[in-house]
Parts: C-alpha cells; structure tokens; sequence
C-alpha cells in the first residue's frame, strides 16, 4: 500500500493543517461532523491528532490530563470520532497500537465505519446508534412506527400543538436550562451555545420547537444537517412536554417535513433502554460503533476509573 507521504505521525495540535484535515474529514466516506476542527474546537479542550501518510487518514485525539497522566475521552456533544476516512484493517491497526503506545488511559467512541480488532491490551465495547433512511414518502415511513408511537402521535396531534422550525439559540437554552434532566456545568452550556451559533452561521444547524396550544414552549430539538444526515443533536423537554406528547409530536412532525429526501436521520441513538425505544420506534434501525477503551493505569487509580 502506498501511504503517499510517510507512515503514522502523531501530531500536536499546534502542527496540525486545519485545511488539510478539514478536507480529509468532510470527503471521507465515513463523514462525521464532530471531527471537523471547528467543531473539535468548541467540544475539546485540547485535541491532538494521528495523520497517516499526506493526511489520507486522520484520527482526532481529545487529550485529557490527571495526576500527570494523559488520557484520551469523548467530548460531550460528540457521538463517534474514530478513523476518516474508513481505513483498512493495516492502517487501523496501526493507529490503535500508537494510540495503545501514547496513552494509559482511553476511553473514546469511533465510528461504525472502523474495524474491530484484535489489539493487546485495549477493548472495544459495542454501541448502539439509531438510523432512520428518509427516501420514502411520509405515508411509507410511518407505516414502520411502532404500535405505541403511532398511539402517542395519534394522542398528541388532539392536543392542538404546534411545530416550529427556526427557534432562537437564546430561547433554546433558557428552555434546556430549565428542563436539564442531567447536571450540566456551565463550561459545558457554552460549548453547547457555540457549536449551535456556528452551525446557524454555517447554515447545517437548526432548532426546532413544539407549543401548547396557550404558547408554551413544551420540546425542542437541534438538529444539524451533515453530508446525507440529519442529526438529532440535541433536545430538550419540560414536564407539560412529556404529558402532551411534545417530543413524539416534533420528531413526527420532521419526519413529515423531510420525507423523501433520501437524507438518513441519525438519532445519536443511546444504550438507555427507554430511550433506545423510544427512537426505534419511529422505525429506525440500529447502527453498531465502539468504544475503545484501554485501562493500563496504576492499580489504585485502576479500580476508580473501572466505573
């Protein structure tokens, strides 16, 4: 194999070529927004990267550092990373036994394109993403929804809702902060606020909204539009929402709207059994990645990082 240019180098941050890189990510086969840099900028505190040959295959590196050790995770807002493009099993090899030389520490998604293999002491823990293909008619794709979503979207087009595109980012956040389900730190609402704002600016990112029928906001979801997918990035919800459906309302209601596009909404899928249900059964399949993980630490810290 030819890897034009020299064999894997590991780059910090500094030296990577943004252009490059950029350009590796978004032409790969495998593409996925949350390698792009700008978004790695806003998600990561500090990313280095694996390049193989003249930037034929690029691997990010979120870079953490604890009790002088460096670890690799997974930023929020960020479902896989991994390897672009999908690269052969030589390569990944490669790639995972630098990965396996660089750091004691790793606990990292890549993407349902990268091969599983066989590596000393690093493990791979299967995932699960939910995908729902868009190039059938509305009335096609709604037959595949589940006895219980068709009876809870039934249920909520009676409660007089009403779906909007386009909600503001600031009303968006007030609404999340009100209705978080999990702690989030206020470094993190940042991220969040800044990934949205540029994919406004960028044109791919979009909010969308259900009210009530006496105008309160009730679910919301941000979406981004990536290559061939539209990901369900991240949603809100209140109590009044879940009571009234909001959540099964606007998902039905964006599937309406981008029926027959032959775009695949990708749900960012989840290992949460209720939540799993909840996506699969507006018919979406399920898509397999990995975690890769490696725990060489020191045995005391060992055990507390076993969690």
């Amino acid at each position: 194999m030819s890897n034009n240019g020299g064999g894997l180098k590991y780059l910090e941050h500094k030296n990577i070529d943004y252009n490059r890189w950029d350009e590796c990510v978004e032409n790969a086969d495998n593409s996925r927004v949350y390698a792009m840099s700008w978004h790695l900028d806003r998600t990561a505190e500090i990313w280095d990267a694996l390049v193989f040959g003249d930037y034929n295959f690029v691997m990010p590196l979120p870079v953490g550092k604890k009790w002088g050790i460096k670890y690799l995770y997974q930023p929020f807002f960020s479902q896989q990373l991994g390897i672009f493009p999908s690269p052969p099993d030589e390569v990944a090899q490669l790639i995972y036994t630098k990965i396996l030389s660089e750091f004691r520490y790793s606990d990292v998604q890549i993407n349902a394109r990268n091969p599983v293999l066989t590596v000393e002491n690093t493990e791979f823990v299967l995932r699960k993403n939910y995908l729902l293909n868009l190039d059938k008619q509305y009335q096609e794709i709604a037959k595949g929804y589940s006895t219980n979503t068709k009876r809870n979207v039934s249920k909520a087009a009676k409660k007089d809702l009403q779906y909007v595109a386009g909600l503001r980012l600031e009303d968006y956040l007030e609404f999340k902060k009100k209705n978080l389900q999990a702690p989030l730190v206020e470094k993190n609402f940042k991220r969040l606020k800044s990934l949205i704002a540029v994919g406004q600016y960028k044109g791919i990112g979009e909010i969308s909204g259900v009210y009530t029928s006496d105008n309160k906001l009730c679910a919301a979801v941000y979406f981004c539009r990536w290559n061939d997918r539209l990901i369900y990035m991240n949603a809100a919800t209140s109590e009044l929402g879940k009571e009234v459906g909001g959540m099964f309302f606007l998902l039905d209601r964006f599937i309406r709207s981008s029926a027959g596009t032959g775009m695949t909404l990708d749900l960012e899928g989840s290992m949460i059994p209720g939540v799993a249900r909840f996506y699969s059964g507006f018919g979406a399949l399920a898509e397999s990645y990995h975690q890769l993980k490696i725990n060489r630490l020191p045995l005391p810290v060992k055990w507390l990082k076993r969690k």
